[in-house]
């Protein structure tokens, strides 16, 4: 993959490219089958001032409709998603820099049905900014290799690369995965607890953000349900809902502790939650800086590189899981190994997993 400038954009793909987009996991391409997604094709300036001759901004007028027609098309579609969704293949429970990346690596396979589940209104978590509002996002190499892939621009520097706004990251990512048929994001909804059957996570428990951030004003406001063979937990350092998912799993006794993360080493910090992403119990995979409160790994700070790595590395964990092919145990044919690799390392061997 070549590197980018600020000055050049990289090159935008067709959809059908992107779909079968490849993988810079360890360095190599993973290539999957996927279904070719059919480009939407602008109309001519011709065709449209046939079909719309009055096109004139000073006597614009929108095409009549019903008001109901509005609320219906929001609701069957919305209400479709669920019931598709109540039981499917993977949770993502977070839709930050680490969840979107992980999502995005596992919805390349078109068989993989993937639910993002996001409490806030917004998702990207803190990936709409770099550090203390500031706009520029900082990516340590090799995890540009990611970049290039999804197709965002960054300025060149020796050992990282700097994207002008941390906006681009997510939006680009957002609206390449989003595309996909084969997966959906619930926003603006909590997930409050988790499904467990015979110690091992089956599900998660969903509730409006809104209704959960009022449970002690109101009452009579059960939750719902989405069952999922893998649930990969992204929710973040601690906080209202962050490490939401560890915290729950030490309440109910299928893990001792949650330390904490540590005070601020980028260097100990990406590396550590890179290698340390992974199946925490049975059918749960914690990944990105939730992975620092379990294992009390030092925090990184506005750096963004092993978010994007350790998705990367979740997602090959829940195919794993869910007995498909993956780059963690050589099932996939991997081609060319690009020097740059990522480390990969289990927490039971931390070596590297790169070639």
């Amino acid at each position: 993959m070549a590197s980018a400038s600020l000055s050049a954009a990289l090159p935008l793909k067709s959809s059908a490219a992107l779909a079968s987009s490849s993988s810079s996991l360890s360095g190599s391409r993973l290539n999957l089958p996927v279904t070719p997604v059919k480009p939407l094709r602008a109309r001519s300036t011709v065709a449209q001032a046939a079909l719309y001759p009055n096109y004139d901004l000073s006597s614009f007028k929108f095409e009549p409709i019903r008001e109901s027609i509005v609320a219906r098309e929001m609701t069957r579609r919305y209400m479709t998603d669920m019931i598709t969704y109540a039981d499917t293949d993977v949770v993502v429970v977070g839709a930050g820099s680490a969840g979107l990346s992980c999502a995005y690596e596992l919805s390349k396979n078109p068989n993989v049905n993937v639910a993002i589940v996001e409490q806030s209104v917004s998702p990207g978590g803190g990936a709409w900014l770099g550090g203390q509002l500031f706009s520029a996002m900082v990516v340590r190499k090799p995890a540009h290799l990611f970049l290039d892939e999804i197709g965002v621009s960054y300025d060149e520097k020796d050992t990282h690369v700097v994207i002008k706004h941390a906006a681009l990251f997510t939006s680009t990512i957002m609206s390449k995965l989003l595309a996909r048929p084969n997966v959906k994001l619930f926003n603006a909804v909590a997930a409050e607890d988790l499904i467990v059957k015979d110690d091992r996570v089956a599900g998660v428990v969903t509730n409006w953000a809104l209704v959960s951030m009022n449970h002690d004003s109101q009452s009579c406001m059960d939750p719902n349900v989405m069952e999922a063979k893998v649930v990969v937990s992204s929710c973040g350092h601690d906080g209202p809902f962050g490490a939401t998912g560890v915290k729950r799993l030490m309440s109910i006794g299928l893990i001792d502790k949650v330390p904490g993360m540590k005070a601020l080493d980028m260097n100990t910090a990406e590396d550590a939650i890179v290698r340390y992403t992974r199946e925490v119990v049975p059918g749960m995979i914690v990944t990105g800086m939730e992975v620092a409160e379990i294992d009390g790994s030092p925090r990184m700070g506005p750096t963004f590189g092993a978010m994007m790595v350790s998705g990367q590395k979740a997602a090959h964990l829940a195919l794993k899981a869910l007995g498909l092919p993956n780059a963690l145990d050589g099932s996939y044919k991997l081609g060319g190994v690009h020097p740059n690799t990522f480390v990969l390392a289990s927490v039971e061997d931390e070596t590297s997993a790169s070639a």
